[in-house]
């Protein structure tokens, strides 16, 4: 059977007119093999510490992916950029425990996944669209929360979680997380250690790829009065990895961060909660062309260089809960955030070593944000929600210079200048639930509607990464606000046999945000930031469906359809159509599992435009890859995974993935291979 043909299958298996999956204990297989399922509308829920295949990476973008609508865009092994129906970027809202990451690196190592760990959380939720308010402005293809749950007075005592995973390549993860705690108070330790070789790709060659990560968190907290929890959190983490896709590799990924939260739950009827937080952050991060790969010198980089990018980061978030009535109650609140971005850099480390160059900022940002966001629930199965927010940006451009392409230092056309933005958004949904009547073999079904607008500023990649021009400027610091609205549509059914979601959307983007690395009449090697129009469209469909007492069927299929209308071309960096179809046998202990994965060609590219993570390359063939994976529980605190990645030993790459460049003693590829056959085995404790 073709790819193709495959996929007119899996899309009748689909069909509306399928029954799937409710009893949690019929159809959950031990390892995640196609998606978390949607529960409820525009919003996927996963247990981060599961395990799951194909085995991913040691950071969020890899775990993401296995969510029908992520695509993952890879540079080696480790710190991939993660986009959810082609939008990438602070399209995507990266938010953990309520305060928004972000990266340092100009050209985008360490993108905010980077520093999520995240087995260190009990929690991931993704809410599709610009369907909430409360997370920042931005987000308008999603917003991820990395969530994390406090120790409950009445709670045990004490709890601790541990894993092993050893794997090909001499992939290696250890994790840890201890929680100690009386109605006082709590003491919650956590960290982990990550590390992997070169990867083989199916092809048989080796992928500069190698990392090796760790991070260690601390929370304490603290329990003035039953309802009053008031926590202090702490967190350092580090690293280094290789990079296939560029000149130089990550040799360090500092970052600290300190946060200080008070909730305040069950106040009266009116007033609920209120949730305070003040959060710090810093990022230094170092990348050079010798550390992990043998220097050899080029005319771009004749000397060992380095360049040392750091990020510091002030935010503060205050949020109250009300109920107005029985059936409208509402979230009410301010954010802010200020970040300071800095650089220095040396291009000869032997002569001048940057520890020695002075930290230059090149770049600050200021945001002050009103939110507030309802539900009321006007009968039984009906629901509306909506919410708006207004944001004051201040942007500050403290460059003197700038090199536009291959080019020398020129002055900067707009050094000092200040950028002032006043933006709004908002949704509306409509949520109608079909209840079955109890004992019926009806189903519950969910039908929901809603219409969205976000407005995001161009972000630091966007008007200062690379030194990016625009189309009439030296520089792109003056690049025009992002705005997005979208209708998102969809159904929910839920049988004693299985479930079915549907997700669809369609999509207006004024002035987005093109990063075009082909420009006309420019010198080589430059880089413009355009305004552009664009409509996007699609969605993703999960399904799974019980086969008896043991054996359950899941499947997934996502496809977004983009057009660049200002040049009527096809909008870049859209993932091609891709569906997932797993076959699981489920016992009390024992759990097996197989997962086809089909992705199909993708010939609608603009080569050399794309965003700030990548541009298209070239057209790209449909792929088939075939897993296995298997978990035996000795006990309810002892689960051994196990599994076999590309078992075929496919040789394929992502349409999505970077361009390969040559590095000593690897061979050049169009795009960076994926793994090849790739063996794994976890062992999961929890006391």
């Amino acid at each position: 059977m073709t790819v193709h043909s495959t996929f007119v299958a899996v899309a009748a298996a689909l069909a509306p007119a399928a029954v799937a999956a409710a009893d949690d204990s019929r159809i959950e297989a031990e390892i995640v093999v196609t998606a978390p399922r949607t529960q409820d509308p525009l919003e996927v829920v996963t247990d981060p510490r599961r395990p799951r295949q194909p085995l991913p990476a040691h950071d969020g973008a890899d775990y993401l992916k296995t969510i029908p609508g992520f695509s993952v865009i890879r540079k080696g092994g480790t710190d991939g950029d993660p986009l959810f129906r082609g939008m990438a970027g602070s399209r995507i809202a990266i938010v953990s425990d309520e305060a928004m990451l972000l990266g340092g690196c100009g050209m985008r190592m360490d993108p905010p996944t980077a520093y999520v760990f995240p087995q260190n959380y009990d929690r991931i939720r993704v809410l599709k669209g610009p369907q909430s308010v409360l997370w920042g402005a931005g987000g308008s293809a999603a917003t991820v929360l990395f969530e994390r749950d406090p120790f409950e007075p009445g709670a045990d005592a004490s709890r601790l979680d541990a894993s092993v995973l050893t794997g090909s390549w001499g992939r290696r993860d250890l994790a840890l997380d201890a929680m100690a705690g009386n109605d006082l108070g709590y003491l919650r330790l956590q960290g982990s250690d990550a590390r992997a070789d070169d990867y083989e790709s199916g092809s048989g060659d080796d992928v500069h790829s190698e990392y090796h990560r760790w991070n260690a968190n601390l929370m304490v907290g603290f329990r003035p009065a039953d309802d009053v929890l008031v926590e202090l959190s702490a967190a350092r983490s580090d690293g280094e990895a290789a990079y296939a896709d560029r000149m130089m590799d990550g040799s360090a990924f500092d970052r600290e961060a300190f946060s200080l939260r008070v909730r305040w739950d069950d106040i009266g009827p009116t007033l609920r909660d209120i949730d305070a937080q003040i959060a710090y952050g810093y990022v230094d991060h170092v990348m050079d062309n010798y550390s992990l790969r043998d220097f050899t010198p080029t005319m771009m980089m004749p000397n060992p260089t380095v360049s040392n990018p750091d990020r510091e980061t002030l935010a503060a978030r205050f949020a109250a809960s009300l109920a107005f009535t029985s059936e409208l109650d509402s979230t009410l609140g301010i954010d802010a955030h200020r970040d300071e971005h800095g650089i220095r850099s040396s291009m000869d480390q032997l002569m001048m070593p940057y520890q020695e160059q002075p930290r230059m900022t090149d770049a600050r940002f200021d945001q002050l944000g009103l939110f507030g966001e309802f539900t009321w629930r006007p009968a039984e199965g009906r629901s509306w929600a909506w919410g708006a927010r207004v944001d004051r940006w201040e942007v500050e451009d403290q460059r003197e210079t700038v090199r536009p392409g291959m080019m020398g230092r020129v002055p900067n056309d707009t050094a000092g200048a200040t950028d002032t933005d006043w933006l709004t958004s908002a949704f509306l949904r409509y949520e109608h639930g079909l209840r079955r009547p109890a004992g019926s073999d009806a189903a519950d079904v969910v039908l929901f509607a809603g219409l969205g607008h976000s407005a995001r500023v161009a972000d630091y990649w966007e008007r200062f990464g690379n030194d990016k021009q625009s189309v009439s400027s030296n520089s792109a610091f003056f690049t025009d606000p992002e705005r997005t609205t979208q209708l998102d549509v969809g159904v929910l059914r839920r049988t004693d046999n299985g479930s079915l979601s549907v997700s669809l959307f369609a999509s207006r983007i004024d002035d987005y945000v093109l990063i075009d690395a082909r420009p006309v009449d420019e010198p080589m090697g430059t880089i413009v930031t355009r305004s552009v129009d664009a409509r996007t469209w699609g969605g993703e469909v999960e399904y799974v469906r019980a086969l008896g007492d043991a054996w359950n069927v899941q499947g997934s299929l996502a496809y977004t359809h983009g057009t660049n209308t200002t040049d009527d071309v096809a909008l870049a960096q859209m993932p091609p159509l891709e569906s997932r179809l797993a076959l699981n046998y489920v016992r009390e202990r024992l759990a097996v599992g197989a997962l086809l994965r089909l992705v199909a060609d993708q010939d609608r590219i603009d080569p050399g435009r794309g965003n700030i993570v990548g541009q298209d390359i070239s057209e790209t063939d449909s792929f088939a890859v075939f897993s296995v994976n298997g978990s035996y529980r000795f006990s309810s605190a002892v689960r051994v995974s196990a599994g076999v990645d590309n078992l075929f030993d496919e040789a394929y790459a992502e349409h999505l993935s970077r361009a390969g460049s040559m590095v000593t003693g690897f061979v050049q590829t169009e795009r960076i291979d994926e793994p090849g056959r790739t063996l794994w085995l976890k062992l999961d404790v929890s006391l």
